[in-house]
């Protein structure tokens, strides 16, 4: 489709006639909030905005797309790194005024709107003691989340956040609302369990919540010299390790915070996360091999789960590049690779550089889901965040730089959610060959013109058109 720059007067009053939320045009005085995502990199107008506020919003917007012939971009959390929650000169779906959480303690489960983030669902399942695998920050939107997979600091215990999705509704591309579940429309059911929002607009979800009384962290700053040991250790320490530890290794730049030393401030440091979904005492046995090493700082700590998501947040504004890897295992040749990685990643900047466990109810969950990369026992995951626009080139080589060097132990699968645009052959990855025919069978039922497109996308099955 060819981007406008606008739409006619008729079409604008159609839609805002009845329209619950707001709509948004270039001129608006709240067009440039409407249209900035938390990647700066990405400068879009769009022709409209539509933040919708009901699914009778969403129907109506989706309607003036089709017959003013306008890209669909569909918004949640805004947080895909290639900026795909944004069409030039097309119409965005944002679904941020339908961010209401409502949980039912009895049933275990919360029913998420379309537009809520990590942290409108957490702080709505806390009060309850209860929670379910949610991103690493708190401004990731649930719906993208979960959708492409869903990976966190508590998959290790409670599986992925799709692993977790009970139920949903969807909005296809022609108007028509659909509810589906294990038993309604399952094979779209299926098919939102990673394959992303290539199937309609998903105006809520219903998830799994599990009992979360207690959480706890051990954080440990090493020297990047003290680096490989410190990885090691974590390695040796995860791969026996009950399912409630998770976390990670981070190089980082050091905060500027109370409890990192000075001389580290502003320098290279190597981070282990210890996350525990438990009690302190057991996360501190756990932890032991780790508390022993020579380290600069520590953190044992006990603190909600809604505080731990918001420890790692981005900074708005930020430019954003990432990608990751997928391991078949981590030897001490891995350690050293990614070790290595540390050595060009810019400092100061807000780039980390990191390595996460899989396994636990990961690795146990359902086979069939379209996610081959949930059997690998270790991603790594390059994370480009920095504010000056001259340092581009060398944060992208840097990105690459560390993807190489992962290569003799990479399996080829990987978590879409982790990356941007890097074309179809990690599309394809990222779903299995197998998966993505099955997908695309769906895709043409539900999407067969490809209306969802700005995503990492299934292409419809051309003999199901």
């Amino acid at each position: 489709m060819t981007p406008r720059t606008s739409v006619p007067d008729a079409a604008l009053t159609g839609l805002r006639s009845g329209f619950a939320g707001e709509v948004h045009v270039p001129g608006d005085p709240g067009y440039d909030e409407a249209r900035t995502v938390f990647n700066s990199m990405i400068d879009r107008r769009p022709a409209v905005v539509a933040q919708c506020a009901s699914e009778a919003d969403v129907t109506k917007a989706l309607a003036v797309a089709r017959d003013q012939e306008l890209e669909v971009a569909v918004r949640g959390g805004g947080h895909s790194v290639a900026g795909m929650a944004l069409s030039e000169g097309g119409l965005v779906i944002d679904l941020r005024r339908m961010h209401a959480v409502d949980v039912d303690p009895g049933a275990g489960t919360a029913r998420v709107g379309g537009g809520a983030v990590m942290s409108d669902l957490d702080r709505t399942t806390q009060p309850h003691s209860l929670a379910t695998t949610g991103g690493r920050v708190s401004t990731t939107g649930v719906g993208g989340f979960t959708l492409g997979g869903g990976s966190g600091w508590l998959e290790r215990k409670f599986g992925l956040a799709c692993d977790n999705l009970l139920a949903a509704d969807v909005v296809t591309a022609d108007g028509i609302s659909v509810h589906t579940s294990a038993y309604e429309n399952p094979e779209l059911f299926w098919a939102l369990h990673g394959g992303g929002g290539n199937f309609g607009v998903v105006t809520s979800l219903t998830l799994q919540l599990h009992e979360l009384p207690e959480m706890n962290i051990v954080m440990l700053l090493f020297r990047p010299e003290n680096g490989p040991e410190a990885v090691r250790a974590y390695r040796d320490v995860l791969e026996s390790a009950p399912d409630a530890a998770g976390g990670g290794c981070i190089y980082i730049t050091g905060p500027p915070e109370e409890w990192v030393p000075e001389p580290l401030v502003g320098h290279l440091v190597c981070a282990v996360l210890l996350t525990y979904a438990g009690p302190r005492a057991e996360a501190r046995d756990v932890a032991a091999p780790l508390l022993a090493l020579e380290h600069e700082a520590e953190i044992v700590d006990t603190l909600p789960y809604a505080d731990l998501q918001c420890m790692l947040d981005d900074p708005p504004g930020m430019r954003n590049y990432w990608s990751a890897e997928y391991l078949d295992g981590f030897p001490d040749e891995a350690a050293a690779a990614f070790c290595a990685g540390a050595a060009t990643l810019p400092v100061p900047t807000n780039c980390q550089h990191v390595l996460f466990p899989l396994g636990g109810a990961v690795a146990r969950g359902p086979a069939d889901y379209p996610l081959p990369w949930r059997s690998s026992p270790w991603a790594v995951h390059p994370f480009g965040v920095w504010e000056d626009e001259a340092d581009d080139e060398q944060v992208r080589e840097w990105v690459r730089t560390v993807r190489a060097g992962m290569m003799p132990w990479a399996n080829g699968a990987v978590y879409l959610n982790f990356i941007g645009r890097e074309g179809q052959e990690r599309v394809m990855a990222g779903f299995g060959e197998e998966a993505y025919e099955r997908l695309a069978r769906v895709k043409a039922r539900y999407d067969p013109d490809n209306v969802f497109h700005l995503n990492h996308n299934v292409k419809p099955a051309v003999a199901m058109v």
